[in-house]
């Protein structure tokens, strides 16, 4: 039943998105999608061609897509039928014509055993298509309307300028056919402007903005939209927005105004925090994407509009009032809590450092707990980066000083002690080589701490969360510093961390902060009480 269901609903979710012509070469793995294209057909809702020769069924849909001027599918089962494909691609690839080619395929734990017609798929047409896909049978079920829904965008070229064909690789499990429900006879079409061309959004649903990741020049941009339209502003510290967005963003989330929110308009690449993913996941929320190029956020799998650039119409306020009151409370609430710890904390280096970095210069976030916890820290001014494409602790001491180094201005890098071992070899360089202005600022809490946070550090995984988890590793930071011949600074507290940041950045140097990780899992639960 599932498999069955997933065909309908890609076969929904093509004919929503505009897809009237289809070409369908017939074989066994492919029975369900052949099924649900019979049944469209029968309804007048497209217009079906059989082939047996899935080569001449390429190039028939190649045909029908040029003489059309609008993306057709091709449907063939799996093995051989889909490398048939592989000419019509190519022409499609490079006359830049809008093909989806959908292929049927058997469970990916079945492919390499010798299963009968299994190879793997998924790669085919690399590098002739514009974007490809894995659709899986097992997979939640949102993601099959989504993903044919991006196929149709990135195919007819919209949001990127650049038509052509695309694969959809979907996994069908058995058995194949079998009673279908229709959740999708009315599908939210998946929409997008050209390039260059603006959506407007008129005033009307309580809209929340939220800046992921983003280069300074869109985070501005994103700041000052929020400013003209008075739209409260949720923005993570590497958004370069945060001038104009609610501190406490994350924890507001947890509370009764999030539930209020019926639109949300999203820019950059926001991975941070759990809180916003269930946001952008939530299917009561009309989601709205700003992507300025090709590949844009869509992690609950129901964006209904992609733009590449939006104009909103201002609205009074009130709303965006609601929203820096409650965060104004927050932010009290939070402040004194952390100000009860009475050991030094995560979030209070955070906080000192983001206040020792003047407007204008370079403030650099590691991956795990250090940029979670500058997230409450108060930013506005500083220009922030962090490696939060794949959100690794790869490479941020080499990044920081390739910033150093490009910008010119003076820079600052908070990270953990295992990621300052991660990559203790960037503060190597040759005699001759160019030196930044550079502070790297260890939060040293002898191992991981954000895993505390997460479900591993309850106490029913306490026997391997240190060896499996924390992961301590017992070498002195300091002295691997200090072997490199850098000045390293060590201190303990607050008032150490304040004055060894008080003085001005000259070469590259090394503060150690030590900081305190047992109370770390009981302070992020009294945090994320704070929601407002």
């Amino acid at each position: 039943m599932t498999s069955a269901q997933c065909a309908a609903t890609i076969v929904a979710q093509l004919l929503a998105q505009g897809v009237r012509e289809v070409v369908l070469a017939p074989g066994s793995r492919s029975a369900p999608l052949a099924l649900a294209l019979a049944r469209a057909e029968a309804e007048s809702r497209l217009r079906l061609h059989v082939r047996y020769d899935e080569r001449s069924a390429g190039f028939l849909a190649l045909g029908l897509a040029k003489g059309s001027g609008v993306p057709v599918a091709v449907v063939t089962t799996s093995g051989t039928a889909v490398g048939n494909l592989l000419p019509a691609v190519l022409e499609a690839h490079h006359a830049g014509v809008p093909l989806i080619v959908v292929s049927a395929d058997r469970p990916a734990a079945m492919v390499g055993f010798g299963a009968n017609q299994t190879t793997d798929q998924v790669r085919f047409f690399e590098p002739f298509v514009r974007w490809s896909a894995r659709v899986s049978s097992a997979a939640p079920s949102a993601s099959w309307a989504a993903q044919a829904a991006k196929a149709w965008l990135v195919a007819s070229g919209l949001v990127s300028r650049n038509p052509g064909p695309v694969h959809l690789n979907v996994e069908l499990a058995e058995p194949l056919v079998g009673p279908v429900s229709d959740p999708m006879a009315t599908p939210v079409r998946s929409t997008a402007s050209l390039p260059g061309e603006p959506l407007v959004l008129p005033t009307g649903p309580s809209t929340l903005l939220v800046c992921g990741d983003a280069s300074p020049e869109v985070g501005a941009a994103v700041a000052a939209l929020a400013a003209d339209a008075r739209l409260p502003l949720v923005a993570e510290p590497s958004s370069n927005a945060r001038s104009a967005a609610v501190r406490t963003g994350r924890l507001l989330l947890g509370g009764p105004l999030a539930q209020r929110v019926q639109r949300v308009v999203v820019f950059g690449h926001p991975t941070l925090s759990r809180p916003v993913n269930r946001l952008l996941a939530r299917r009561d929320v009309e989601l709205v994407v700003v992507s300025p190029t090709a590949d844009w956020v869509d992690p609950g799998w129901h964006a209904s509009s992609v733009a590449s650039a939006v104009v909103i119409e201002p609205c009074d306020g009130a709303w965006a009032a609601e929203w820096s009151d409650a965060d104004a409370r927050v932010s009290s609430a939070l402040d004194d809590l952390l100000a009860d710890q009475g050991v030094f904390t995560g979030p209070a280096l955070a906080a000192a450092v983001a206040a020792s970095v003047p407007d204008g210069d370079v403030l650099v976030l590691g991956s795990s707990q250090p940029i979670r916890d500058a997230d409450l820290s108060p930013l506005d001014g500083q220009v922030v980066y962090a490696n939060r494409g794949l959100a690794g602790i790869d490479g941020p001491i080499s990044t920081a000083v390739g910033l150093a180094l490009a910008t010119g201005r003076p820079t600052t890098l908070v990270c953990g002690d295992l990621t300052f071992l991660h990559d203790a070899n960037g503060l190597a360089a040759g005699l001759g080589e160019r030196r930044p202005n550079l502070r790297v600022v260890v939060a040293d809490d002898s191992g991981g701490s954000i895993f505390a946070t997460l479900e591993y550090g309850s106490a029913e995984f306490s026997d391997a969360f240190e060896r499996v988890f924390a992961t301590p590793s017992g070498v002195d930071v300091a002295g691997v510093a200090e072997a490199h011949g850098l000045p390293v600074m060590r201190v303990s507290d607050a008032t150490g961390l304040q004055t060894a940041l008080a003085r001005p950045i000259s070469g590259v140097e090394v503060i150690v902060a030590r900081i305190d990780r047992a109370g770390r899992r009981a302070l992020d639960q009294a945090i994320n009480q704070l929601d407002g």
